[in-house]
């Protein structure tokens, strides 16, 4: 194929007085992630899906073809596509359908919702939502445990309908009592593994159910959206994954790195492709237990399918859970809360299962790892198959929390950081209670030492963790502030705008094994551009906050055109 494309592109090439493009963009300020000076670079065109020339625009539209639309950006800034490199695409069409409470901060809010969405549905139907942390709510709930509020007056509104919270690191909820009944909680119940039942100092349960906990609640849930018929599922997910597209398309993105799907979601995205109803390319992660791994994993490697917007080729495990639910695996314990070192939410033995058979069938290997104590033992297990073959690039998801003994180590092993710069100033309100000031600053969120070690950083959201917004992840890689407060969290580890570009263009594709395809502005590479009105190279930091996106091109086509910001 790769072949093909550099015939082609060559034919054009010599023929290029008679070529008639597609689109032809044209501006002052193209940064196209490639190698090399770009500065005297003005204008891209585009036949169909690919480019076919980068150069200056009195040459290129010297040939162009009447009927070739030219878009002219002027002072704006064209990018290659901004690639998200870690999300949870039909978590987000999910979101943009239930509940969302990534913006609100006080527990009163959030119940408000709840209720006011209660009191619209019939006895019976489950109330669902996500997005709510405690550590960035401004209001302590009263008569509550850890932070956390107790479920009582909650259950007492909503006592005709279960209702199931997840937080916003998905890694605990919060349920009423009616969803406890159904799920067979009781006051009696115990922890199981790598999980934990809040409870308060009286042994009463406070709501909160923390990562393999949850497992009763989503099997419940499960159950209950199982007595909508075949066709209503379906329908019900194929909304959400349209409205998860066009959330992308609004916001810049035009490929997404999905981590971790089922084999049920990985035929859905399948299908669309084939059948031409993606608009946005998908590079997904299967996720599924072990044990339903092993007949079925040769089948579902598949490669740029439906025209490059499909591709599933890794596999998604989990060492531990997330700081915010104390389910972050620690060397050491949490700094306030004594003798506990966090979740081992996946037994290591499962995870080094998994990786031999990523290594098999020629697939990455992807590992939620957020503490220390996880990122070390991925990283064991990633070193002993890279000595046997070199650039596996396999994939530490989240990498959030580095023992300095193992930044080194990434380099060695060829591990990719898959990181998500937002987390970093979203979590900063609680990092250094959880860790102590001195973990804080030498480990978390490592993402200059890492890039000054050669390691390759795959920036992304993590979205519905966070909002999508790529503009406020930019703005937190570069200045490591949040937008609220102010807030600093150790700005020397903070990316240079040319380290957090790549991290969403070239280094993103490369942590997914298509920097040949995509990632950079190049002869023969996917036509897919991100054009916003502020030049994120020269710009002020004050100013990235309100940039605003102006088209969003996905295979030489605008797949989204800001016209009110245009107009202006």
């Amino acid at each position: 194929m790769k072949f093909y494309i550099l015939l082609v592109v060559l034919l054009i090439s010599a023929c290029t007085p008679e070529i008639e493009y597609d689109l032809v963009l044209i501006g002052d300020n193209i940064y196209t992630a490639a190698e090399g000076d770009s500065s005297d670079i003005s204008a891209i065109a585009v036949v169909e899906d690919r480019i076919v020339a980068v150069g200056d625009s009195n040459s290129i539209m010297q040939n162009i073809h009447p009927g070739a639309r030219v878009v002219r950006m002027g002072d704006g800034f064209i990018m290659p596509g901004l690639i998200e490199g870690h999300g949870h695409f039909s978590g987000l069409g999910s979101l943009l359908q239930n509940l969302n409470f990534l913006k609100d901060t006080s527990w009163a809010q959030i119940m408000q919702k709840v209720v006011t969405k209660a009191e619209s549905m019939d006895a019976g139907e489950w109330v669902f939502g996500r997005g709510w942390h405690q550590e960035k709510w401004t209001i302590t709930p009263e008569n509550g445990f850890d932070g956390y509020p107790m479920h009582d007056e909650l259950s007492k509104l909503t006592s005709k309908n279960p209702v199931l919270l997840i937080h916003a690191s998905g890694h605990s909820l919060y349920a009423n009592e009616e969803a406890m009944k159904l799920a067979g909680i009781t006051p009696e119940s115990l922890d199981p593994v790598g999980g934990r039942i809040v409870k308060n100092d009286q042994g009463d349960i406070v709501g909160v159910f923390e990562e393999r906990a949850m497992t009763p609640f989503k099997e419940t849930y499960k159950e209950y959206l199982d007595q909508l018929d075949e066709e209503e599922q379906l329908a019900l997910w194929q909304e959400g994954i349209d409205l998860a597209q066009q959330e992308c398309l609004e916001n810049g993105i035009t490929s997404f790195q999905d981590a971790g799907s089922t084999f049920e979601e990985l035929d859905r995205y399948e299908q669309r492709a084939k059948e031409g109803n993606l608009d946005v390319r998908l590079w997904v992660m299967l996720r599924e237990k072990n044990k339903d791994l092993d007949d079925r994993i040769s089948s579902y490697r598949k490669v740029n399918l439906g025209n490059y917007f499909y591709t599933c080729r890794a596999i998604k495990s989990e060492l531990d859970g997330a700081l915010g639910a104390y389910g972050a695996w620690l060397l050491k314990p949490y700094n306030d809360k004594p003798g506990f070192v966090g979740q081992n939410t996946t037994p290591v033995s499962d995870v080094e299962s998994i990786a031999k058979k990523c290594f098999e069938n020629d697939m990455q290997l992807c590992v939620h790892a957020i503490g220390d104590r996880a990122n070390k033992e991925t990283l064991d297990i990633m070193a002993s198959y890279n000595e046997k073959t070199p650039g596996l690039r396999w994939r530490v998801e989240h990498a959030q929390h580095l023992n300095p003994n193992d930044i080194n180590r990434f380099k060695e092993t060829g591990a990719i950081a898959s990181m998500q710069a937002v987390h970093c100033t979203s979590d900063a309100p609680f990092v250094v209670k959880r860790l102590g000031d001195m973990r804080a600053k030498i480990g978390a969120y490592a993402w200059k030492a890492l890039l000054r070690n050669g390691v390759k950083i795959v920036n992304g959201t993590d979205v519905p963790v966070e909002d999508i917004d790529p503009i406020t992840n930019f703005y937190s890689s570069v200045t490591r502030t949040r937008l609220d407060n102010g807030m600093t969290f150790f700005v020397e580890q903070r990316m240079s705008r040319e380290e957090a570009l790549r991290s969403y263009t070239i280094d993103a594709a490369y942590g997914a094994f298509e920097e040949d395809l995509k990632g950079s502005i190049e002869v023969g590479k996917l036509a897919d551009f991100t054009i916003i009105d502020t030049n994120w190279l020269e710009c002020s930091d004050d100013e990235i906050p309100d940039t605003k996106v102006l088209y969003t091109i996905v295979g030489g086509e605008i797949k989204y055109e800001n016209t009110e910001a245009l107009k202006q």
